[in-house]
């Protein structure tokens, strides 16, 4: 069976089980996504909610922390151009894995960090890639990153889609405001992948 898949006016056919699924929550997903939607083989990104209990919830509901949602990025890709292990390497470099319940300005358990798995080799590779993280000691602190079975992904409203494309001037103002930058520079150098 051939999959086609419409991104943005260009159509990207393949067979069935070609592309696979990744779901990170770094905190606010506008931040998210860029990284992945300049990577080689990441097909798409979507902002979203996982890890509540809510059905069809609203960005008013999640940003409320009224739900158990985390704002999260579902990551289509083709795993025989970007491995797994590669999107755990630039979700590491985009978050604080040390702080509970937040990421930089945004407060809340909506915006904690977390890896949600879609199968065995998934969970193993972020528990893999959690420990080399620990190790390194990089963070000056234990990683709280939480790794958890995937659940259902709840698309967010269309204006937070690409909402870094959309809005630049609005979302270059609150990336800097946020202190995310300013972080992953001293954590990374240069080589945040922002």
């Amino acid at each position: 069976m051939i999959a086609i898949l419409i991104l943005g006016g260009v159509v990207m056919a393949g067979t069935d089980g070609d592309l696979e699924y990744a779901t990170f929550a770094g905190g606010c997903f506008w931040c998210m996504e860029p990284p992945y939607d300049k990577l080689d083989g990441v097909v798409s990104t979507v902002s979203g909610y996982m890890g509540g209990t809510e059905e069809n919830p609203t960005y008013q509901e999640v940003s409320a922390g009224r739900t158990g949602h985390a704002e999260s990025i579902k990551i289509t890709y083709d795993p025989s151009r970007v491995s797994y292990r590669k999107l755990l390497e630039v979700f590491w470099m985009q978050i604080n894995p040390t702080t509970p319940d937040r990421q930089f300005v945004d407060v809340g358990s909506q915006y904690r960090s977390a890896i949600f798995y879609q199968n065995e080799e998934q969970r193993r590779l972020a528990e893999e890639t959690k420990k080399e993280m620990e190790e390194s000691g990089r963070f000056g602190g234990p990683i709280v990153t939480g790794i958890v079975p995937a659940g259902t992904f709840w698309p967010a409203e269309d204006y937070h889609q690409d909402y870094y494309m959309k809005n630049p001037i609005r979302y270059k103002f609150y990336r800097f405001g946020s202190g995310r930058d300013q972080y992953l520079k001293k954590i990374w150098g240069k080589d945040s992948g922002k």
